[in-house]
């Protein structure tokens, strides 16, 4: 029996293998390497046995531009990684998936899009997230947009289904630490980076730390395989990810897997 895909990203990578007829050259700059189909690292890079899964009370929904599942770099996966309630869906201007429209019809999700406030109508922009009361069932659905600054700009403007959501605008005050992708701009973040400011935002400070660890730790894997210099799982990002491993959630929760 074929082993079921590990989440959501995963899945959505495969079927995007399937039916894409042509696919853009990923591996920019080096010939193509095998890598692992767990953490899409080189073999020799593996972090698959460093992952951890965090229960966390708000989900994520990742709306993914064409192109995005299928690029090593793309840090969606490690979200899904980390977040259990994770969704991913490929973003279409002319096709909606029924399955994504279920999703935000939900009863037990409150959606949210994540995104810059500026780019919203001012009565749909929130900055923060109203405190749970004991007669809310609701959970927190953070809806964000993977893909470059210009894809996601275009999924924002041109998805009719997500104009009856508030606008959740972030406004971190640290640079970005992602440097697998060149940006014009040290304001803009990964999808890993806002989960994390999103689920911290959300309650749930454990799982943003475990995926910022998680995040540096893939970064510096990554980095380090595409120089030729082998992983250090004693220096500062394993050595974070490690001891974050050892704490629970939450009290009564599991521990990390």
């Amino acid at each position: 029996m074929t082993p079921a895909l590990p989440h959501a990203v995963a899945r959505l990578r495969t079927a995007c293998m399937a039916h894409s007829q042509t696919r853009p050259r990923l591996d920019r700059g080096e010939s193509r390497r095998e890598r692992c189909p767990g953490c899409r690292l080189i073999p020799s890079h593996c972090a698959c046995t460093l992952r951890a899964s965090v229960p966390t009370r708000a989900g994520v929904c990742l709306l993914m531009a064409e192109f995005e599942p299928l690029k090593p770099s793309n840090t969606g996966w490690l979200v899904a990684d980390v977040v259990p309630d994770t969704f991913a869906f490929a973003w279409s201007r002319t096709h909606v998936d029924q399955s994504l429209l279920a999703l935000l019809a939900d009863p037990q999700w409150q959606p949210v899009v994540v995104f810059p406030g500026e780019f919203a109508a001012p009565r749909r922009v929130v900055t923060d997230l109203p405190a749970p009361t004991t007669d809310e069932a609701r959970r927190p659905l953070f809806i964000l947009l993977d893909g470059t600054w210009s894809e996601a700009r275009k999924a924002f403007r041109k998805s009719p289904y997500l104009d009856r959501f508030p606008v959740l605008s972030l406004a971190p005050e640290q640079r970005s630490r992602y440097k697998l992708r060149r940006s014009w701009h040290e304001h803009h973040f990964c999808t890993a980076e806002v989960a994390a400011l999103c689920l911290a935002l959300g309650g749930d400070a454990h799982a943003a730390h475990m995926l910022e660890a998680w995040l540096d730790v893939f970064s510096d894997r990554y980095l380090r395989a595409r120089q030729s210099v082998a992983p250090d799982a004693g220096d500062d990002p394993h050595r974070r990810l490690a001891a974050l491993r050892e704490l629970k959630a939450a009290p009564g929760s599991p521990p990390c897997r």
